[in-house]
């Protein structure tokens, strides 16, 4: 009933997800490693991603390792991680014809996971379903200050122009143009697991305008009747841009 009573002019182009308590989810389930957990987060990503396109969302950002992930894990639960997301992207570029695309830096991650992210990328490229972006090693405030410095180099190395010529040339179109999501539409609605509510260093540019939609469920736990009714409730709001 809910499907049928969202109109397809009213749905969000873009959504961003933070998937958040796997680890909660293992512990309480008194699972041997938090491992299951994010197995179990990464399965219910892929049914998600199901939901979005079938209800004809375009494009989806999963949040699924930070930057600060990469210094404050423990090495096993890291290693772990990286293999758990390597599988993920391989199973979405041999699914339906979707679209997956890396953003975040590479610095950082391990070969493995550099490569499986690479591949994805380049198998499903020329394709034109659902358009996944998986948010590893991210961060958005690097994100902010790498797409300055590639503004800077450009600048340099084609004008050779002073400081304050550059200044006048900055605008936020520029800068958005040069983020790991340059040339997307910036997500409309951005949702959490868990219950926490906060932004955790996630798409801090592009989530200037969006709407927030937090559900109490761990991420292993989300079901699709959680997801329709943010969708739902993104709806009917009257969305106010600097207001």
């Amino acid at each position: 009933m809910l499907r049928r009573n969202l109109a397809p002019e009213t749905l969000p182009h873009h959504v961003a997800m933070i998937i958040d308590g796997n680890r909660r989810w293992a512990k309480q389930l008194g699972l041997e490693t938090v491992a299951h957990g994010h197995r179990a987060g990464a399965a219910k990503m892929q049914e998600f991603l199901e939901w979005c396109d079938d209800l004809g969302i375009r494009t989806v950002t999963l949040y699924l390792l930070s930057a600060d992930n990469l210094t404050q894990r423990s090495s096993e639960e890291l290693r772990d991680l990286i293999v758990i997301i390597a599988d993920l992207a391989r199973d979405l570029a041999g699914y339906r014809d979707w679209r997956v695309q890396h953003v975040g830096a590479t610095a950082g991650l391990p070969e493995s996971l550099r490569t499986a992210l690479h591949d994805a990328e380049e198998a499903t490229k020329d394709r034109s379903g659902l358009h996944i972006n998986l948010a590893v090693g991210y961060g958005g405030r690097s994100e902010i200050v790498e797409a300055m410095r590639t503004i800077v180099r450009d600048y340099e190395g084609s004008n050779g122009g002073t400081i304050s010529g550059l200044a006048e040339l900055l605008t936020p179109d520029l800068i958005g143009a040069h983020l790991y999501t340059g040339g997307q539409p910036d997500p409309d609605l951005v949702i959490r697991t868990s219950g926490e509510q906060r932004l955790s260093d996630f798409m801090l540019w592009q989530s200037a305008h969006s709407e927030f939609y937090f559900v109490e469920a761990l991420g292993p736990d989300l079901r699709e009747v959680d997801f329709l009714r943010a969708v739902r409730d993104f709806s009917r709001r009257q969305r106010r841009y600097g207001g």
